[in-house]
């Protein structure tokens, strides 16, 4: 439809007086027209009766009508303007309802990206969980496979007298010692540790494998392993291969966790709740092995190690004060 402006000029048919579109229009003698009420209420308020536009002077008052001619074409004009102008309320409309369209799909498209992300990534986190939740079910498992087989290779062992501390409280049967506050008066014969609190297991190793527990619970700070034949026990030594001593110690009171180093003991990390250690040396392979026997975990190991004599079982209960429970060499429960 061909708008209203290309078919009559809005400014043929404004009122010179109230500028707006004629209402009941009417023509003066001198042929200008205006809406009848402005034209009416012009001469009302003025001496003489002009026309505004031309300023002809009527000397008599002038009867206008209503030109019938120009108030179709008014009628015209509007209705076409109206119609114009609903076609455009429709457009914009249109227009307008086309964006919110075109926003709603891409917010509709960014919120399915958003969702897809997400559940991507639950996903990945559900399969990132439930791996790490298999992997450490099989390490356990492993573990305690490991654990149940080098079980098999336990030995009876029992406290050497002759090489405890004077400080050390054995147990008649061997299978018990605690750190005492008093230094007996015992021969200081090769044998005996003579600067820490160390005792040596009777039975020496110089081949394949053995494996022996111990209890540990209630108590601040303990040592386990290894030792060689011909190590240094009267001196100030640091316990380390290099000096003879594959051996795994806890301290509670030491915050500085480090893990096994070549040429030291070894500081496990261990609960403060542990109750039993196990131990296992394969003799060919210098590998000496540390294991939480109750949660079936492997604590750390010295591997590559060189073994050219016979090893015996190591056990130191720790420092005096507050640390007087036992270790206690214990038998291997097989059905845990």
């Amino acid at each position: 439809m061909a708008s209203a402006s290309s078919l009559l000029s809005e400014e043929q048919f404004l009122c010179s007086i109230c500028l707006e579109v004629f209402t009941d229009p009417v023509s003066t003698p001198c042929g200008h027209n205006y809406c009848k009420a402005c034209i009416t209420q012009h001469w009302d308020t003025n001496d003489m009766c002009q026309c505004p536009l031309c300023n002809k002077t009527f000397y008599t008052r002038p009867e206008v009508f209503v030109n019938t001619l120009i108030s179709g074409m008014v009628d015209q004009f509007r209705n076409l303007k109206l119609k114009e102008d609903e076609g455009k309320i429709t457009d914009e409309q249109a227009e307008l309802i086309g964006v919110i369209e075109e926003k709603q799909k891409t917010t509709e498209k960014q919120a399915e990206g958003f969702i897809e992300d997400l559940q991507q990534e639950v996903t990945q986190t559900a399969v990132s969980q439930l791996e790490k939740t298999l992997s450490q079910e099989m390490k356990k498992q492993l573990c305690d496979a490991e654990l149940r087989r080098i079980q098999e290779y336990e030995v009876d062992v029992t406290l050497d007298p002759d090489t405890a501390h004077p400080e050390l409280i054995l147990s008649e049967d061997g299978k018990r010692v605690s750190r005492g506050n008093v230094k007996k008066n015992l021969p200081d014969n090769k044998e005996r540790f003579s600067r820490y609190g160390i005792v040596l297991g009777k039975q020496g190793f110089s081949s394949g494998r053995f494996y022996y527990e111990v209890q540990v619970g209630g108590k601040t700070d303990w040592g386990l392993g290894v030792a060689r034949e011909s190590i240094n026990r009267k001196g100030e030594i640091p316990h380390s291969p290099n000096n003879g001593f594959w051996m795994g110690y806890w301290d509670q009171w030491d915050v500085n966790i480090e893990w096994g180093v070549a040429d030291a003991a070894i500081l496990l990390a261990v609960r403060e709740d542990i109750q039993k250690v196990g131990v296992f040396v394969d003799y060919e392979e210098g590998l000496v092995s540390f294991y939480d026997v109750e949660t079936r975990v492997h604590l750390d190991s010295f591997t590559g190690c060189s073994f050219t004599e016979k090893l015996f079982p190591y056990f130191s209960p720790g420092q005096r004060g507050g640390n007087s429970a036992p270790l206690i060499i214990s038998p291997v429960n097989h059905t845990d």
